[in-house]
């Protein structure tokens, strides 16, 4: 064991006195970076943090399905936080409070009717990171099987971890004096971005086929 040590040591020892082997060249030493600009008309965030841009920093707007043609009443554009929980929350104040904790980034709405009877919401959600995201689409997705919206468990969404989303269709649902109405609804994680499709048929007429379209429409645009 002494012989094994010494000689461990008497190696380090004479490595330690040897000068040091140069790094080979790297294979580009030309690297070019481009030289600074003056801020100018064309100057946008996206020029200026050129190196630092990432897919999902584009306009979400963008990222938007397109209303089918015939539809009526399509809008698009961008949501403040709490415009969005007075739309879609019981409790805006709740609603609000949710997609603050979760660090929510940005809110694109799409919105159109289809005939008479057929109601569509696109909405994309950017948080600040994936964690916030998931969290917000685990939160919603856990009171769908209440009986007061799908009122059951949902299904897997082709092409789709269940990990990453769910798709719902709820029960028809009709109170006397009014037309029997149905709901269906995608949530789906992808990156930071939580997709939230939600339809309306207030004929009781919807099928998972169609939500299914809708959904892998918007998976496509992202």
């Amino acid at each position: 064991m002494l012989g094994v040590v010494t000689g461990t040591v008497t190696g380090y020892a004479v490595q330690y006195g040897r000068p040091p082997t140069p790094l080979p060249p790297l294979a580009r030493q030309d690297l070019a970076t481009p030289a600074p600009l003056a801020a100018n008309d064309a100057t946008t965030d996206r020029t200026i943090n050129a190196n630092r841009w990432d897919k999902a920093d584009e306009d979400l707007a963008k990222k938007l399905l397109d209303a089918p043609a015939g539809a009526k009443d399509a809008e698009s554009g961008y949501e403040s936080p709490d415009e969005f929980a007075a739309h879609y929350y019981e409790s805006p104040e709740r609603g609000f409070t949710s997609l603050v904790d979760d660090k929510v980034r940005r809110i694109a709405t799409a919105s159109w009717k289809e005939g008479e009877d057929t109601y569509v919401d696109v909405r994309l959600l950017q948080f600040r990171d994936r964690d916030g995201a998931d969290g917000w689409r685990k939160g919603q997705s856990t009171y769908m099987r209440q009986d007061d919206f799908a009122g059951n468990d949902g299904y897997a969404l082709a092409g789709v971890p269940t990990d990453f989303g769910r798709a719902w269709l709820g029960k028809t649902k009709q109170k006397p004096g009014y037309l029997p109405i149905r709901t269906g609804r995608v949530l789906v994680r992808r990156g930071d971005i939580v997709m939230d499709v939600g339809i309306v048929n207030e004929r009781g007429d919807l099928s998972e086929g169609e939500i299914d379209d809708l959904a892998k429409k918007q998976l496509e645009r992202l």
